[in-house]
């Protein structure tokens, strides 16, 4: 389904994130140049895949620097993200004011745009991180409207935070807290296949100005999750419903300290489901079958 992509200039924006590093993989492997655009160049990343790939200092709040990284780029994905708000970086700095800059002077460039948002973007929703995201889709869809956005649900893969997090809590604690009674619905997804889909989209310039939701090919609820990772590493675990309102003010708590274990959003977003709707593309209207998780949890104990 995909174009010849080979000699096609790509920058990516966060490029030595997770999702970001695997995104950058896949193209230099279909033959792209890839310049990296990164607050902080590490200079211990992309060794092995030869001349193909090299990294430019850029932040998505600096204009002049966002120019400098999209000069001469034939595509640009954009896969910033900020989880946790800091002193002195907001979720709406990241995900509404930087993507439309990356959206306007893509646009003024020509070059085709991906942007990578989450499954469950909606302007109203309680969680800033959440509503940040619908507002930057807003903003990017104003600047750019044949850019193309990806929602990917929860990602896991190699040395990963979400399942590895879970891996770790398995292994190790023998009573395992809950959100809520744990029937909140994820559909992970794997990060190979979310990057496929990148490279599949700039490949294809039917699908500009189309918005693909991407999950797995299994909807858990987070203690069905929970059982399959305890039944994988055969161990006997007892579960703990714990309301949501305990959880709320341990994130309250946690708020106070200078790197929180845990926050609002993340109780939020544990609160609500996180799976793919009916509403938009999927991996099947873009030719990719999404691993199940079981088959690769193996791979990444």
């Amino acid at each position: 389904m995909s174009g010849n992509l080979s000699g096609n200039r790509v920058t990516v924006f966060g490029g030595t994130g997770y999702l970001g590093r695997c995104v950058v993989h896949h193209l230099a492997q279909e033959g792209c140049r890839v310049r990296v655009a990164v607050r902080h160049p590490q200079s211990d990343l992309f060794q092995d895949v030869g001349d193909t790939i090299h990294q430019i200092q850029a932040d998505v709040s600096d204009v002049k620097s966002i120019h400098r990284a999209l000069e001469g780029a034939d595509s640009v994905v954009n896969a910033v993200g900020l989880y946790v708000e800091t002193s002195t970086t907001s979720f709406s700095a990241v995900h509404v004011v930087g993507a439309r800059e990356v959206a306007a002077q893509s646009a003024g460039t020509g070059a085709c745009l991906v942007h990578i948002s989450g499954i469950g973007a909606e302007l109203g929703s309680k969680s800033r991180y959440v509503a940040a995201r619908a507002a930057g889709e807003q903003a990017v869809r104003d600047a750019a409207p044949n850019a193309v956005i990806l929602r990917p649900s929860a990602l896991y893969g190699p040395n990963d935070a979400f399942l590895g997090t879970l891996l770790k809590l398995v292994r190790f604690v023998t009573v395992i807290p809950l959100f809520g009674n744990g029937a909140t619905r994820l559909q992970p997804v794997h990060v190979a296949d979310v990057a496929e889909a990148v490279v599949r989209v700039l490949g294809n310039i039917d699908l500009q100005g189309k918005i693909y939701e991407l999950g797995g090919p299994r909807i858990y609820s987070y203690r069905e999750l929970l059982e399959t990772i305890v039944n994988h590493l055969k161990k006997r675990r007892l579960f703990l419903p714990v309301p949501f309102l305990i959880w709320k003010a341990l994130a309250a708590g946690s708020a106070l300290l200078s790197n929180p274990p845990l926050t609002r959003d993340q109780v939020i977003l544990m609160s609500d489901d996180n799976v793919v709707s009916p509403v938009h593309g999927t991996f099947r209207e873009l030719g990719i079958n999404p691993q199940p998780l079981e088959d690769t949890l193996s791979k990444i104990v």
